[in-house]
């Protein structure tokens, strides 16, 4: 999976990181909306099978990511994230750019 290739990737290059499972540790409406902030996009685009979930370009921001915490296969992943900075990690090597 994108997962386990980005943790290959950040082990090869002797780089040190904390996962997150946010099945084990959910989002709250509020965690997710910063760390969304945080990429510059919009939740939307960080939705996996928007339209399968009735989600659209049109859908308010706040109903996307509650509809995110509620199904958190929605959420696409990886997301890392670095200080002030988080980028979905697709393709895996866009990791590199805020590291």
């Amino acid at each position: 999976t994108t997962c386990r290739n980005l943790a290959t990737l950040f082990r090869e290059n002797g780089i040190e990181w904390d996962k997150v499972n946010y099945f084990n540790e959910p989002f709250t409406e509020k965690n997710l909306g910063e760390l969304i902030a945080k990429t510059g996009q919009r939740p939307i685009k960080l939705v996996r099978g928007a339209a399968a979930a009735g989600i659209t370009e049109e859908t308010p921001d706040a109903d996307v990511i509650k509809a995110m915490v509620t199904d958190p296969n929605l959420i696409q992943r990886p997301i890392v994230e670095v200080g002030d900075t988080a980028v979905l990690a697709r393709p895996i090597e866009r990791a590199l750019e805020i590291i």
